[in-house]
């Protein structure tokens, strides 16, 4: 819902931006970016936004581009049920209920804030840990098989193949090298069994598909004479921005269970082992998924480069770890065998959702973002629908808490949230900008431009390039930075005086106009840049 609500981010630019010239006849195997090479990420994420662009001939609409990315977002949530379900059926918990945990654990995925956050936008991130995971189930069913694994084993690496085909190894050490770290230690996870024969050979398929598919395209570059240098200076400059952009400190992370939105108050009960493990293990491999959460905390805390959905290999082993305890809660309580502590926590749940139910509508009203201020129907429905959730809460305290009111009282509120209040984001971004203002946008309509090609002085920002709809280079040089002459007239986009740019023997030559402008940011203080045509006098 709502995929078109939030403006396209930086990130999102320059994917979309690179797709659009995809679509527009340029290399699928080759990509560029504001006619510049894109080397940087793989093509696969790119191949499918550009797709949509042919399929629908629409290369602006934010919320049909990023209809990839979500899609692979619920492909994320199903091959985590089947995974969840491979690691929990054998348990003893699942006697009276099979399959519940893996339902459960699925629900709080799907309704964590990472992976609804990073499953609407239009990053790579969300393809390469999709694919890895679906790798993981397909190995956890290849492993388990009695005959016919091999056919799994395939399955799993075609899917991780496409992972790094998608972000390149980013999901393989985020995702898989701690997966593999925790399931594999017998003392972790007794359940693993041998390495018998046709487990080992299912293993040399799977990590030979893998190989084949995920560096076809690194080796494609690498015979390409023309491509071969730049390609390797991508790669050496984003092996070094792992150290060097956006680097924060080692304890960034910390924060991660928080990331699990509404689930929060009991990821963090399922992260304190003294409590946890007794009442959660017997639902899920406690000791095992645990491992595989701080294994990858760790792995990503390592590295100085973080950003906030980095952290989304965190959200599936998390959300494995709160299923087993809700189980336990659900359990004991039908059974009557919850203890003084665990009744007290489950009223503390209950009122912090209380509170922040009762709370929201306050907010929006004091906020008074346009169109979300109070008589609106968005500020109705969120009054109606959190009013009364908080009411309920309120019932539960006072009476005995049941967790599974308090389970479907949590989806509830995350589908209403997504459903009511998630465009109040956009606003809010947008709160202080200035009305009216002309921005890149406008440019597509002008007839005058649409005919031109479009050149610049100066680096337009990717955000602006996406706005404006066209590729909009650096105008040509010679080897030697010489501007190189245009027989006919061309746009220039540009914040600086355009004549001051042209060499002094051309200054007479050509006739300069400048027929548009736009705003490069939501306010006028930004500043704004003109369109002049340049054009060469008969």
């Amino acid at each position: 819902m709502h995929l078109g609500s939030a403006e396209v981010n930086l990130m999102e630019s320059r994917n979309f931006v690179a797709a659009r010239e995809m679509a527009a006849g340029g290399s699928w195997l080759i990509p560029t970016m504001n006619g510049a090479l894109r080397l940087a990420k793989p093509p696969l994420p790119t191949w499918t936004v550009a797709a949509v662009i042919k399929l629908t001939g629409q290369p602006d609409t934010a919320a049909l581009l990023r209809l990839p990315a979500a899609g692979m977002s619920v492909l994320l949530v199903l091959f985590f049920w089947g995974l969840a379900r491979e690691l929990t059926q054998a348990l003893p918990g699942e006697e009276d209920a099979p399959g519940r945990t893996a339902w459960l654990a699925t629900l709080v995925l799907a309704s964590s804030l990472l992976v609804i956050t990073v499953g609407r936008e239009g990053h790579w991130d969300i393809f390469t840990h999709s694919f890895l995971l679906g790798a993981l189930w397909a190995l956890a069913r290849g492993w388990r098989a009695a005959t016919g694994g091999w056919r799994w084993f395939l399955l799993s690496g075609l899917l991780l193949g496409g992972s790094i085909l998608s972000k390149g190894p980013v999901a393989l050490y985020a995702m898989l090298l701690p997966f593999l770290l925790a399931f594999g230690m017998l003392r972790l996870y007794p359940d693993r069994g041998a390495l018998t024969i046709a487990r080992r050979n299912g293993l040399f398929l799977l990590v030979l598909l893998a190989l084949l598919v995920g560096l076809a395209w690194p080796a494609y570059l690498a015979i390409q004479d023309t491509v071969a240098p730049a390609a390797l200076a991508v790669a050496r400059l984003e092996a070094t921005s792992w150290v060097e952009r956006h680097a924060r400190p080692f304890w960034d992370y910390l924060n991660f269970p928080v990331f699990a939105g509404i689930w929060a108050p009991v990821a963090l009960l399922a992260l304190a082992v003294p409590y946890a493990r007794p009442r959660a293990g017997r639902f899920v491999p406690y000791l095992a998924v645990l491992a595989w959460v701080l294994a990858a905390w760790l792995l990503l805390s390592i590295i100085p480069e973080k950003k906030e959905r980095y952290m989304l290999p965190l959200m599936p082993p998390l959300a494995l770890l709160v299923a087993g305890l809700l189980r336990y809660f659900e359990t004991a309580i039908r059974q009557h065998q919850a203890t003084r502590l665990d009744t007290l926590l489950l009223r503390i749940w209950t009122g912090l959702l209380a509170l922040i139910f009762a709370l929201l509508p306050v907010a929006l009203f004091l906020v008074r973002l346009p169109g979300f201020g109070p008589g609106t129907l968005p500020f109705t429905l969120t009054a109606l629908i959190f009013g009364a959730l908080a009411v309920w809460m309120i019932w539960l305290l006072v009476r005995k808490p049941r967790p599974v009111m308090l389970m479907g009282i949590s989806i509830t509120a995350m589908s209403a949230l997504l459903a009511v209040l998630l465009p109040v984001h956009a606003a809010w971004v947008n709160r202080k900008g200035d009305p009216d203002l002309r921005r890149a946008e406008a440019l597509q309509h002008n007839p005058e431009l649409a005919q031109l090609p479009w050149y610049t002085f100066e680096e337009l920002h990717i955000k602006e390039v996406w706005r404006a709809g066209r590729a909009t280079p650096s105008w040509p040089r010679t080897p030697d930075s010489v501007l190189v002459r245009m027989p006919g007239p061309v746009a220039v986009l540009a914040s600086i005086n355009v004549r001051e740019q042209l060499p002094a023997a051309w200054r007479e030559q050509v006739r300069l106009r400048v027929i548009d402008s736009f705003y490069i940011d939501r306010t006028r203080e930004a500043g704004y840049w003109r369109v002049t045509v340049v054009e060469p006098l008969p």
